[in-house]
């Protein structure tokens, strides 16, 4: 299965916090000489830009780039919101949702409370625990792909 560049996708809403926060570790801990490119996908040019500033490659907003990109990432990462319609106070469109959801990519799912939607297997933590674990499990789709 191996790719010669690996598309990891965040996307995010309202100020782009958590998208921040995520793509700040990712690249952290990520070797630069990997052929990555991690792509803010914001659902406002905010959050975006928010992302961008977290060290994102780079970026893109709204409905049609999240759907567009959605279909050639190779992991979307994002709250677990990203995949129910109407989420983050109404950014979050069915179409997105359906895109985001029909993707072949891995999806990494960061739990927070900001959709009435619960994940009943997952204890409460700090959002930066699920961060860190969403790292983890990046770096290791990444090192699949690239066997």
């Amino acid at each position: 299965m191996r790719k010669d560049k690996i598309l990891v996708s965040v996307i995010d809403g309202q100020g782009g916090g958590i998208g921040r926060q995520y793509i700040q570790a990712l690249t952290a801990v990520l070797p630069k000489n990997l052929p990555v490119t991690v792509r803010a996908l914001g659902t406002n040019s905010l959050a975006t830009s928010n992302m961008l500033k977290g060290g994102a490659t780079d970026g893109a907003t709204g409905e049609n780039a999240i759907i567009f990109n959605a279909g050639r990432s190779d992991i979307i990462v994002g709250v677990v919101a990203i995949v129910v319609a109407n989420a983050i106070l109404g950014e979050l469109t069915p179409a997105m949702a359906v895109a985001i959801g029909s993707s072949s990519a891995r999806r990494i799912l960061i739990p927070f409370d900001n959709c009435e939607t619960r994940i009943a297997t997952l204890s409460n933590g700090p959002l930066q625990s699920f961060i860190d674990e969403a790292v983890i499990m990046t770096i290791e789709r990444i090192q699949e792909l690239l066997k």
